[in-house]
């Protein structure tokens, strides 16, 4: 865990979150600025920069993350469809470097690009 990272410290419990499922693991929480009904943040306990440097140090979090993402979808109803989204570097969009998977549903999504 990094001491300066806003990610750790939401897993650490010291910036308040609304969480809504964690794992040995992972932990899930809703995003702050959400771009959908439905948006959540899944994050590695472990911190690492982006997916890529998280699948290279602990390959099984990867799986860990999809699957807490595939029960954060069903408790929240999204059965109808939802997008799962990392954002990897600074020219991508992402803005906090601890690897996340977005969440992304509750209704129809357009295209990405």
């Amino acid at each position: 865990m990094s001491s300066d990272c806003l990610f750790c410290r939401i897993v650490k419990g010291e910036i308040p979150a609304t969480i809504v499922h964690e794992t040995e693991t992972t932990t899930a929480f809703r995003d702050i600025s959400p771009q959908a009904p439905t948006h959540v943040v899944l994050v590695p306990k472990l911190h690492s920069p982006d997916a890529v440097s998280l699948v290279k140090a602990a390959p099984g979090v990867l799986d860990d993350l999809f699957r807490a993402a595939g029960e954060v979808a069903e408790a929240e109803g999204l059965g109808t469809g939802y997008r799962l989204l990392f954002n990897t570097g600074e020219d991508a969009g992402q803005t906090v470097f601890h690897a996340h998977l977005h969440l992304l549903g509750g209704r129809k999504l357009g295209a990405l690009a």
